[in-house]
């Protein structure tokens, strides 16, 4: 029996009957089958499939909520860690069910079973994403899902869950009324999922322990937000609360909940056909030429040193970009196209209503200060285009840590200092000359090329 699941193993029940974990019943011929079903549960009754399964099964594992009910003869593992009970149900020699909630293929244990070998018959309810939305009566191709649990190394194992309602109430940290309050800052799974809020216009939010409503809230100051906070689907408990992100930080929820984030500043534009579910095919084109944004006096950054920029930076979807002397927002815009969330800074009060209109139905946050001073309270960078500022803004970028960092320079003299501020941080670093010489029309048909102006593009990258 492994220890990671005989704590927990025997069935503690109010009421359904399962036999004791070691006790199965005997039934001549189950043990010759091999067979795993997943069972998705929404809060309403079980299908007969999912009674006919059960009858079969000499393994039944699940949630203590799910298991509760239950009046079977089957050895039952009550859900604590995934990975001990997905090996338990593994290696079982008779017939296993897994109990779970919603779509167990959505986010959930299907994908752990597979991993470990299992082919599973999958019998699904309606997930939370969907039951979510079906109340707020919303539609949801148009959305975006994304997980709050941890996603990196040992982590991952944590999200294999179809949504929060798998966790019970022994894995949660509530207290005694089944509530929780959190304060903690983004970490793992939520920092990528709350960029994804800030750079998406409706998204639905499986939240876990540490990353609930109260945690976006706080995580989304800044952007102007909705939550629809969906506690308890399908059970008596079940309660739909629509606040701003404000309120979503101060308040106390009840768990499990999934969260649905939208912007009010960016509705949905009327009913139109689709073709493809979520964000959607990703931009046309990019490093656009600088006719397609408004500027003054040439004062942007070129296409040809824009597309080399981007392909440093990398933005994408679940990043955080912040262009720092964003200028005319043309690197922000660009950067947002792509699917990151964005953070334009910009000191010169003339180019803030140009940014604002590069940008617009971007969901860019502008920022208007001077840098240095004006980046301390903004959140964590995923990766910063530093237009200008010098050695300081740069030193003061570098000290939060991106993944990646670029600048741009005109001058050759700036390259070493730069170079400098990077590698002692510790990033690899990397420099370029760009120049690009572009065809220009002449009389009768022919052609000359105009050369642009040279520029030093110095980027960092953490190891």
């Amino acid at each position: 029996m492994d220890d990671g699941w005989a704590a927990s193993g025997r069935a503690r029940r109010s009421g359904g009957r399962c036999s004791p974990a070691g006790d199965r019943r005997a039934d001549p011929g189950v043990g010759d089958m091999r067979r795993v079903t997943v069972v998705g549960h929404d809060g309403g009754g079980l299908s007969a499939a999912a009674g006919a399964a059960l009858a079969r099964a000499t393994l039944v594992a699940g949630g203590a909520r799910h298991l509760s009910g239950l009046d079977v003869a089957a050895e039952c593992l009550v859900m604590g860690p995934v990975a001990p009970v997905v090996a338990r149900v593994a290696a079982h020699d008779g017939e296993a069910v897994v109990l779970a909630s919603g779509d167990p293929g959505f986010f959930g244990i299907v994908a752990a079973l597979r991993r470990a070998g299992v082919e599973p018959v999958v019998i699904p309810a309606v997930s939370s994403v969907a039951a979510a939305f079906a109340r707020a009566g919303l539609p949801w191709d148009d959305a975006l899902v994304v997980s709050a649990h941890g996603r990196d190394g040992a982590a991952a194992a944590s999200a294999l869950r179809d949504d929060p309602f798998l966790w019970t109430l022994e894995d949660a940290p509530i207290g005694a009324a089944g509530v929780h309050k959190n304060g903690s800052s983004p970490a793992g799974g939520l920092r990528r999922a709350v960029n994804v809020c800030r750079a998406y216009p409706k998204v639905a939010v499986l939240t876990a322990p540490g990353g609930g409503p109260a945690e976006l809230g706080a995580a989304l100051a800044g952007w102007p937000r909705t939550l629809v906070v969906a506690e308890r689907l399908g059970t008596a408990q079940e309660r739909l609360v629509t606040v701003e992100a404000a309120d979503a930080a101060a308040g106390t929820w009840a768990d499990p909940n999934v969260v649905l984030v939208l912007d009010p500043d960016r509705p949905q534009l009327g009913p139109r056909p689709g073709w493809i579910a979520g964000a959607g095919p990703g931009p046309a084109g990019w490093a656009l030429p600088e006719a397609a944004y408004a500027h003054r006096d040439s004062m942007i950054t070129k296409a040809e040193v824009r597309a080399y920029v981007l392909a440093r930076l990398g933005p994408r979807l679940g990043d955080l970009v912040w262009d720092v002397g964003a200028g005319s927002g043309s690197v922000a815009a660009e950067c947002a196209r792509f699917g990151a969330a964005v953070l334009a800074v910009e000191r010169d009060p003339a180019a803030l209503p140009l940014i604002t209109a590069n940008t617009a139905g971007l969901g860019v946050r502008l920022v208007g200060g001077g840098a240095p001073d004006c980046l301390a309270g903004l959140p964590e960078p995923d990766a910063v285009f530093v237009g200008g500022g010098g050695p300081p803004v740069l030193a003061a970028c570098v000290a939060r840590r991106p993944a990646r960092i670029v600048t741009a320079l005109a001058g050759l003299e700036r390259v070493g200092p730069v170079l400098g501020v990077l590698g002692d941080a510790g990033y690899r670093t990397e420099g370029v000359q760009l120049q690009a010489s572009r065809l220009s029309p002449l009389p009768g048909g022919s052609h000359r090329l105009a050369a642009t102006n040279p520029v030093f593009v110095v980027s960092g990258e953490l190891p």
